[in-house]
């Protein structure tokens, strides 16, 4: 079987069950429950990692953050999950703020960037960042030679005609990157001129896929000529051999810190706990390179992949994320698109 098929199989099923038990450890440790937001492949590899070095048992579930945030709040009175380990830190804070996630205080807080801290902080211990990515457009290089389109630049490139029917983003009713979206341009122009951006954008729109990586891997395949992604999604999809470049927004771009949260109410919290500190540190952390991901690591020690787009180098936004991690303003943010945008015809 080839990586893409793979790749394939695996996201179809969206469950790698005991994954650990391919480690053959040498001694039981007990079992621990995962759901990941972050790429199936860095799911996998973490997961065997995990259980190689330590024994124990793990079941993992792939879902985009927004799903996962949705089941952990269905399952609030009976939690099935043990952690909820990447995906966008929005949902992660929104958790938080719910009292859906457990107080943890890693004794490697210490090693990490500021910007994770702050995260800790942030939600009272209830969630830290484990890597931050940037924002931007990923785009097919043949495709849009082929059709003669200049790959877009800047936000506004793509309100124009010659991408009519060549833009995928994903819904933010699932997806965290896509809720990044609406939040960055809120905050990049303004709520009435973002949302009077994103009626106008819809027009170009070709689908708003649920997963938050499945318009970079349509871009990837040649089924759609641009995606709004966090660009070290594209690096993974051009270093698997695919024609894609990517770019960062001329006007400024959001980000995201990807976090990881304690279920509360976990089963195997102390195995959770374990997990925990494993993924905070640089061996743990080393797992999303090895996987073809190339975000940028919150811990110090963990060594930068050199693919990795260079955070210092793009023009980030101050974004605000004690203000759009609330449930409240996730909320309103998204029925209004919904209300405004995704209703309207294309």
């Amino acid at each position: 079987m080839t990586t893409i098929s793979l790749r394939r199989a695996l996201l179809g099923a969206g469950f790698v069950l005991a994954a650990g038990l391919a480690a053959k450890p040498a001694a039981a440790q007990g079992s621990l429950n995962i759901y990941c937001s972050a790429l199936v492949e860095w799911c996998q590899a973490a997961a065997n990692a995990f259980s190689r070095d330590t024994g124990i048992r793990v079941n993992m579930a792939q879902k985009g953050s927004g799903e996962v945030l949705a089941q952990i709040r269905a399952e609030a009175q009976n939690p099935r999950g043990d952690i909820w380990y990447g995906g966008t830190g929005d949902p992660h804070l929104q958790a938080a703020e719910d009292n859906l996630s457990a107080e943890y205080r890693s004794p490697l807080l210490d090693q990490l960037h500021d910007w994770a801290q702050k995260q800790a902080r942030d939600s009272q211990y209830r969630t830290v960042g484990i890597y931050a990515g940037a924002l931007g457009f990923g785009f097919n290089t043949e495709l849009l030679a082929r059709r003669g389109i200049q790959p877009p630049a800047c936000w506004r490139d793509l309100l124009t005609a010659p991408y009519r029917n060549e833009i995928q983003m994903a819904n933010p009713q699932s997806s965290g990157t896509a809720y990044v979206m609406i939040a960055t341009m809120v905050q990049v122009m303004g709520e009435e001129p973002a949302f009077d951006y994103l009626r106008q954008l819809h027009r170009n729109i070709n689908a708003y896929p649920r997963s938050g990586t499945a318009p970079i891997k349509a871009v990837a395949r040649g089924e759609t000529g641009v995606s709004i992604s966090f660009v070290h999604d594209v690096v993974t999809e051009r270093l698997g051999g695919f024609p894609v470049g990517y770019a960062v927004p001329c006007e400024g771009t959001g980000y995201e810190i990807g976090s990881m949260s304690i279920i509360r109410g976990a089963r195997n919290e102390r195995n959770a706990r374990r997990f925990y500190d494993w993924a905070l540190s640089p061996e743990g952390q080393r797992v999303a390179a090895e996987a073809k991901s190339f975000q940028t690591p919150s811990n110090r020690n963990t060594p930068v992949p050199p693919e990795a787009p260079q955070m210092s180098q793009i023009r980030l936004i101050d974004y605000d994320f004690a203000k759009y991690g609330t449930s409240a303003e996730r909320r309103r943010l998204i029925e209004r698109w919904d209300r405004e945008v995704n209703s309207l015809p294309r």
